[in-house]
């Protein structure tokens, strides 16, 4: 469903992405070799590219609180479009962890002494917060792999501040996409847009957009980071692609390492951690029944000869189901290791 290829060269440089035909011949002739880069299918030269000609290439980016879109696109094509999910998860879970917490300190029970707040006095991010921003930071360092992007142009979040002494300059939102800004600039220019900008070019184009913002659909959130990225490069007014590539994160208990209450019989059993018989959950793996899927959580399921013999659950890479829940480690391939799951479009 790619409308094209992104190439890059033997030092892993982005080059000008190329048509699926023209990557097809250079694959067929042993000049390039394929491979998947966090679900797009990309070709390496093996070789000395004839030229180097590079045109501007943009990245809108439309962030949201929910869904988010991102747009690669240059004067004469539109490369790319993503949707992809908020992570939204972090404050709840940093909530119930400090309940917890203190419920255990009430506890008469030995524990160690509190600890000094550490954290005082320290220009630090939330949780919350930087889990935010960190993700959008992490799809846009992996688009600049793959893609010379030369200039991001991001819609400016208007920054709501909290009232008080303390907080008529300050509010969360504001300095986690300051910390966006400045990151992002490590990988090429950044130009922001306020939100009324992004609108009156929209509506200067003739694109409308959906009010339904949690539909999988180029008008729900795309339409915005292709206006975003036609006011970096300029180009075509109408929109060439409107496939989506759907990305959605991963959640992973990395420190969670058994259930937050006890089980009949007073037991805790064991919950959260990163890796599943020897492997790292997420990783895509290939398996002779389910096919193409990513590793989920495990279990013991023991036998006469094996009483810690272990099984893990396998998940959909479209649509996150559970396929199974004891697949054996040994009919198990290792791909590739995986943070998020995608899925195309149309």
């Amino acid at each position: 469903m790619q409308k094209s290829v992104p190439v890059v060269d033997s030092s892993q440089i982005p080059l000008m992405p190329s048509t699926p035909a023209r990557a097809a011949k250079w694959i067929k002739s042993g000049k390039a070799t394929p491979y998947w880069k966090r679900g797009i299918f990309c070709v390496r030269l093996n070789q000395e590219p004839s030229a180097r000609n590079y045109q501007p290439v943009a990245c809108g980016i439309d962030p949201g609180s929910k869904r988010e879109a991102y747009t690669i696109s240059s004067a004469k094509h539109q490369y790319l479009n993503i949707q992809a999910n908020a992570i939204d998860w972090v404050k709840k879970q940093v909530k119930t962890r400090r309940e917890m917490r203190r419920a255990r300190r009430y506890r008469k029970t030995p524990c160690r002494q509190p600890r000094w707040n550490r954290l005082a006095n320290k220009i630090r991010l939330a949780p919350s917060t930087k889990a935010r921003w960190q993700w959008k930071l992490r799809i846009a360092s992996w688009l600049s792999k793959i893609y010379p992007i030369t200039v991001f142009v991001v819609e400016d979040i208007k920054a709501v501040s909290c009232s008080g002494k303390w907080g008529k300059t300050f509010s969360p939102l504001m300095v986690g996409k300051e910390w966006f800004y400045f990151q992002l600039q490590k990988l090429a220019p950044v130009e922001l847009l306020q939100g009324h900008e992004t609108a009156n070019l929209r509506n200067k184009l003739g694109l409308n957009k959906s009010k339904n913002k949690m539909v999988e659909v180029f008008s729900a959130h795309c339409v915005d980071s292709f206006t975003l990225a036609y006011s970096g490069v300029g180009g075509e007014t109408n929109p060439s692609n409107q496939d989506l590539l759907v990305v959605i994160p991963l959640r992973f208990h990395r420190r969670q390492l058994h259930r937050l209450e006890h089980a009949p019989g007073h037991i805790r059993s064991r919950y959260g951690g990163t890796m599943s018989a020897g492997f790292k959950r997420g990783s895509i793996v290939k398996h002779p029944l389910w096919g193409l899927t990513y590793v989920g959580g495990e279990m013991v399921k023991p036998t006469k000869k094996k009483p810690d013999r272990k099984v893990i659950s396998l998940h959909s890479i479209e649509t996150g189901k559970r396929l199974t829940q004891s697949a054996n480690p040994k009919d198990i391939k290792f791909l590739t290791h995986n943070t998020w799951r995608t899925k195309w479009v149309r």
